[in-house]
């Protein structure tokens, strides 16, 4: 009886683990995304074709690890919104920071994960700190 309960446990141990690692998929994006910064441009043309006016719509920054760790959004006169993102050691997301037309701050989402890796709850602060609501996530697998 011992042995298989300890080998249940090493079971539910390796099961939890391999939750909780990356995929070979998600490795293999984040190796092309190491320190990589994506720019997107909009351009106005005249009637023949040509450019007459050139303006950045969109910028996405990636760590050397290739998770994304900022991503703005430009209009024609100026940055429209900002996100930043942090993670843990194990390169979950714990924070996003978003940030208004102004670059300050207007929302910070802090994460909190189940056991396996998944997204456990979602606390939205104000940037004073006062925690203006709460988001949980509840897993529900078809049988």
């Amino acid at each position: 009886m011992k042995r298989y309960l300890f080998t249940f446990t090493l079971i539910i141990i390796a099961a939890i683990a391999a939750a909780q690692t990356v995929s070979p998929e998600t490795l293999a994006k984040r190796a092309k995304r190491k320190n990589l910064t994506v720019k997107e441009w909009n351009t106005q043309t005249d009637k023949n074709g040509n450019i007459k006016m050139r303006w950045l719509d969109h910028i996405t920054v990636y760590d050397s690890e290739g998770r994304k760790i900022e991503e703005i959004e430009y209009t024609t006169y100026g940055q429209k919104w900002r996100e930043v993102y942090k993670y843990d050691e194990n390169g979950l997301l714990i924070e996003e920071v978003e940030y208004n037309d102004q670059n300050k701050p207007y929302l910070i989402h802090k994460f909190k994960f189940n056991e396996n890796g998944t997204k456990a709850a979602q606390y939205n602060y104000l940037p004073n700190g006062h925690l203006y609501s709460t988001k949980v996530f509840e897993y529900q697998f078809a049988e």
